[in-house]
């Protein structure tokens, strides 16, 4: 599937999540966030190391992210493993667990991969920002994650 395109509406999702003002094992709906600017940022796996080297540069500039966003983290992870790298690493925002891709999919971020010649199937780290009216207002694709936070922080 494609990604959206910028000024689309943000595709919807209802999906768990845990940590930030999230009980572990909540739901969350993108429809019921309008009225804030969002950002959904898509990561491979938790506790890898690109995966963490991102999250924490978040965490770390997370007083200046909070007053111009929601930021959400999505991975194909389940909750209870959520639940770790939040702990771990004392992260302040919510993660939400896409086990089934669809949230991926939606976005046109679960992509053909390849490693060492094996092809497979998995996430591509992209960042989309959705304004308060639920439209997508920038879009950050196959983000390395030293550059993340500042490009980001650019869109923003």
């Amino acid at each position: 599937m494609s990604k959206p395109a910028l000024k689309s509406s943000a595709p919807d999702f209802t999906a768990s999540v845990t940590g930030g003002d999230y009980a572990s094992g909540s739901t969350v709906r993108l429809k019921d966030l309008r009225g804030k600017p969002v950002v959904l940022y898509f990561y491979p796996k938790d506790d890898t190391p690109g995966c963490t080297k991102q999250a924490c540069a978040l965490r770390d500039s997370w007083a200046a992210l909070k007053k111009k966003a929601l930021l959400l983290g999505v991975s194909p992870d389940p909750v209870k493993k959520h639940d770790s790298f939040i702990n771990k690493y004392e992260l302040p925002f919510p993660l939400i667990a896409d086990e089934g891709h669809s949230i991926a999919e939606a976005y046109g971020v679960w992509v053909e991969k390849s490693l060492y010649g094996r092809k497979y199937m998995g996430m591509e780290r992209s960042t989309f920002v959705i304004d308060a009216a639920g439209k997508i207002s920038a879009i950050l694709e196959k983000v390395k994650p030293e550059e993340h936070l500042e490009q980001l922080l650019e869109a923003l």
